[in-house]
């Protein structure tokens, strides 16, 4: 991945991080792109530095009990890159918690 140019599947990604959605699993619920696209594109982000990470502590997990989580926030180069994605990609303007809560069923 170049840094300057995002695919709209990396800037949407970067959105939802940018909106608090900071794990694979929220990422995929608020966004509708597949997990075989997500968890891959989150570690190219985080290679390109536009993304950090850090596991949360194992205890946590198994007080809930469920997997550890990853969680993702984002860098200066991130919150750079998804300014110049918005430019690119208008829909992403609007926040994206707000593009899911307002969204109505299509009449097709």
């Amino acid at each position: 991945m170049g840094k300057g140019f995002l695919t709209y599947s990396s800037a949407v990604i970067l959105r939802a991080v940018a909106n608090g959605y900071l794990y694979g699993f929220d990422i995929i619920a608020i966004t509708g792109v597949p997990g075989g696209t997500v968890y891959p594109a989150l570690r190219r982000l985080e290679e390109a530095g536009f993304l950090a990470s850090k596991w949360e502590k194992q205890s946590i997990s198994h007080a809930e009990p469920r997997p550890q989580r990853r969680y993702y926030e984002l860098t200066r180069a991130g919150r750079e890159a998804l300014a110049e994605a918005v430019k690119r990609y208008r829909l992403l303007e609007q926040p994206q918690a707000n593009k899911m809560r307002d969204r109505k069923p299509s009449r097709a």
